[in-house]
């Protein structure tokens, strides 16, 4: 592991980096809430699904 190389790539990585528009980061923020929410709500119907298949809510109610 060349250590001086690795750090050169990595400012070199930085230097390149900007910081998002106002619109840039509304759109990343809008598609990674819409991701936490889909994968919460499939969550939530394969519990419920579990619950009614078993009759059991295993505490969570």
């Amino acid at each position: 592991m060349d250590v001086p190389y690795d750090l050169t790539s990595y400012v070199r990585v930085l230097k390149m980096a900007t910081t998002p528009t106002s619109e840039e980061f509304l759109q990343v923020s809008k598609i990674a809430g819409a991701g936490i929410l889909l994968v919460g709500f499939l969550g939530f119907v394969i519990g419920a699904i579990m619950v009614l298949l078993t009759g059991d809510a295993g505490g969570a109610f």
